[in-house]
This record gives structure tokens, sequence and C-alpha cells, in this order.
């Protein structure tokens, strides 16, 4: 089993590499299945991202695109892929979330034969923080004090990510900048309103 200073460094990794996708490239790169299966570590655990036969480009000048159909892995996909809403490059944010919770509960982010309340592990997790649990849930799932500050900051990242409005979400840039402790992360929202119009004043700017 991974530690997790190793699982920290994946995660981190990950968010570069989409970032790159997102904010290097000539053309912006949406992946639309960010998904455990489509991360590949390399012998040294550095992860790449594979798959890109859902991808899209978009040009810069584009606020949001328009798809014919959903997108993307259920458990996984943004909400929006599955709905009439405008879609840009945020449902990969939504996606890493996903990823991000699996890699902190080292499990499926869903379980139907977890005891009642652990089923969706995003929600519990949210539930924990709201209610100051945090170390109830960092004594579940064994984390030894000296990496709990890093998976403190994973559980808050993923949190943002996962908000129900796009505009909500971090870029994966700023979330690179959250994982490595370069800027302090506000308290999340809670993610499970979904509502649309949430305020983003919280984040912080690049």
């Amino acid at each position: 089993m991974l530690e997790s200073d190793r699982l920290h460094e994946i995660a981190v990794g990950t968010a570069k590499a989409i970032a790159n996708l997102h904010e290097e490239c000539q053309q912006r790169i949406i992946h639309y299945d960010i998904k455990p299966g489509n991360i590949l570590l390399d012998s040294k655990f550095t992860p790449k991202v594979a798959d890109f036969g859902l991808a899209k480009l978009c040009n810069w000048d584009n606020t949001h695109i328009t798809l014919t159909g959903g997108r993307g892995t259920p458990g996984y996909s943004a909400p929006e892929l599955w709905m009439p809403l405008p879609i840009t490059h945020k449902c990969d944010v939504y996606s890493y979330a996903m990823l991000l919770f699996e890699i902190v509960g080292r499990r499926r982010n869903l379980n139907v034969n977890a005891k009642e309340g652990h089923e969706w592990f995003p929600k519990w997790v949210w539930d924990k923080v709201e209610n100051g649990g945090m170390g109830d849930l960092m004594a579940v799932y064994g984390i030894e004090e000296k990496n709990r500050s890093k998976v403190d900051k994973m559980v808050k990242v993923a949190l943002w990510c996962i908000q129900h409005s796009p505009e909500a979400r971090p870029l994966m840039s700023m979330m690179v900048k959250m994982l490595e402790g370069a800027v302090d992360i506000p308290t999340p929202l809670n993610p499970f309103q979904y509502f649309t119009g949430v305020s983003c004043s919280g984040l912080p700017r690049v």
C-alpha cells in the first residue's frame, strides 16, 4: 500500500498534468474522462493522463462549448455533462476531485456494502468537515499524524472542486498551489446544496 506522502505526490502530479492541458497548450484541451483508469503511473510513480478518446480542443476565446449528449464516466463526470448546461473545462476539475477523494479514502467513492452513512465517500467527508470531525476521518482511514496536513489539503481541495457551480471550482493551477501549500485554502462551501450561482469570493486569486 502506498504511503500518504506518495499519494499526495501523485495527486499533485495529476493536477499539474491537467493544468497543462487546460492552461499551457496552444488550444485548451478538455479531457472529459478523468478517472483512476486514465491516470497511468511510471516506474517512479509519476502520473500521466491517458485516453484522449473523448477529449476536445477549445479555443481560448470560447467561454463554453456545446455537447450533443453526456460524456465521461458516471461517478466521475460533472453534473453539467448530463444536464442542458454550458460546458467548460471545469468539468475536468470536478472529475479530478472525485479521483482525489478516492486517493484520500483508498476506496471507491460509492460502496453499497459500506456501513450506513459511508456509502458515498464525498458526502461522508463533507459531513465530517462540516461537523469538525476531520480527526475521525483521519483515524478511520489510518492516516498518521505526520501526513494529516497533506490529507487535510487534499480533502479541502476536493470539496472546492465538486462545487455544483462550475464557476466556484478553482483552476487546476490554483489547485496545485493549494496542494503544495503555496496558498491558504479557504473553508469549502457546502458542495451538496446544488444551487447555481455559488459565490467564489472565498477563493484566493492567482
